[in-house]
């Protein structure tokens, strides 16, 4: 499959369908992605979107449908692709450091019977320097606040060396300082080269952080450029009577926000 410029593009998915117990969660989900942008996967609470990421990343069984990582199915193309779960997911209380969980971030590229080494470490220790955590290195991951918590997975993204990334709500429950931190790790990986899909639920902030929008509720809404599918119209059709807050007809974009979960 090609985008518009006869490029292969970083993502393609084509009919996805996903159920949960028989539920249909998604359905016959459709939509590319361009290179080198910043995407905000948008929708209400129960829309499907951690669902939609896990099944693209195969964490998550498709009834139909397919996910393309430069073409090739995610079993294909794992060493392109970097990962930020929901913070709630991980077992905090795991015994290990800010360091080894930056650290676990290179497995990918040593092959099965390599472990790391200084270069590993060295290289875990400069992304953890980029998210402002490097001061707490040796510090023990359930010792960290969760702001704190979410710059080290943000690192261990970073030591992926990825090119194509998926971030599931990494703003929830950060504190402002974390939030800009984030904000500049977005635009640092764009202007690397890099495409990054980001789970996000602050509607306020949508203009001002992603170059395209993927409006979400058990199907594709709108996929598109922010300026012209982050509208008072489709908004209204993706969260229905859940969106608390539109502005008026003429104006380009909404205000306020719509505080909806996964």
């Amino acid at each position: 499959m090609r985008d518009g410029t006869g490029k292969t593009p970083p993502l393609a998915v084509s009919g996805l369908t996903v159920a949960y117990q028989k539920k249909p969660v998604l359905r016959d989900v459709t939509f590319e992605i361009a290179e080198k942008e910043l995407v905000g996967i948008i929708g209400p609470n129960g829309a499907g979107k951690s669902t939609l990421i896990k099944a693209i990343l195969g964490l998550q069984p498709a009834l139909a449908g397919e996910a393309l990582i430069y073409g090739k199915p995610y079993k294909d193309s794992r060493k392109l692709v970097g990962y930020v779960p929901q913070r709630e997911s991980v077992d905090w209380d795991f015994p290990t450091n800010a360091l080894d969980v930056v650290t676990m971030g290179r497995y990918g590229h040593l092959g099965l019977f390599r472990r790391p080494g200084a270069k590993e470490r060295a290289m875990a220790m400069d992304c953890l320097e980029k998210v402002g955590m490097a001061d707490y290195a040796h510090r023990q991951i359930s010792q960290l606040s969760g702001g704190q918590q979410q710059r080290v997975f943000l690192a261990r993204a970073l030591a992926q060396d990825a090119t194509l990334y998926f971030m599931d709500e990494p703003f929830a429950g950060v504190d402002a300082a974390t939030e800009k931190a984030i904000v500049t790790l977005l635009n640092e990986l764009k202007r690397s080269g890099k495409t990054v899909l980001v789970v996000h639920h602050d509607l306020a902030t949508v203009t001002d952080y992603f170059d395209s929008v993927l409006l979400l509720n058990g199907e594709v809404v709108a996929c598109g450029p922010t300026a012209t599918t982050f509208t008072p119209e489709l908004l209204q059709r993706a969260y229905g009577g859940k969106l608390a807050f539109l502005t008026k007809a003429e104006q380009p974009e909404p205000v306020g926000s719509a505080r909806e979960g996964k």
